[in-house]
């Protein structure tokens, strides 16, 4: 097996992530009332797959090291879709997923954040250049995960104080 940079580790990381999260954008969008988030939840899981697509792109010019980050990325994947079997198991209110997505979404933005600096110090700008967009995507997601979050706890509170 390649020996793999801490970068590269990172590349692996968030292309599993990224994976990991269109599974995660499905089975929230699954769940009692998360219809009315429809179109955020295919809007993040199409921008995660478009994440995975640049990411693999971007690993399928590192000779060398593209079977050995994509094991990895495999693993990560596995790693977060058992987390989020373990957190979702037995609910089904959309408020816990998205709860489980505020936690996913947020430390996909820090894994990006992190191949971006490592990234710009290490003068890998085609990487780079990706985070910098990933970033802006987590950021957005967070903020819709965010969002959602807080308008169905308000409507989970607005029925208990009707009971």
């Amino acid at each position: 097996m390649a020996d793999l940079t801490p970068l590269d580790e990172k590349l692996a990381e968030v292309l599993g992530l990224a994976q990991a999260a269109q599974l995660a954008t499905g089975r929230v969008a699954a769940m009692e009332g998360a219809d009315q988030f429809a179109d955020e939840l295919e809007r993040m899981r199409s921008e995660a797959q478009e994440t995975e697509r640049r990411t693999d792109a971007l690993i399928d010019g590192l000779d060398g090291k593209k079977t050995a980050i994509r094991d990895k990325a495999r693993e990560t994947k596995g790693e977060a879709t058992e987390m989020m079997r373990t957190y979702l198991e037995g609910e089904q209110e959309a408020l816990d997923g998205f709860e489980f997505l505020s936690m996913a979404e947020a430390g996909e933005l820090c894994h990006w954040e992190i191949v971006e600096t490592i990234a710009g110090r290490a003068g890998a700008a085609e990487v780079a250049e990706l985070a910098r967009w990933a970033v802006g995507v987590q950021r957005s997601h967070v903020e819709t995960v965010r969002r959602a979050s807080l308008g169905l706890a308000a409507e989970e509170a607005k029925e208990m104080a009707a009971a």
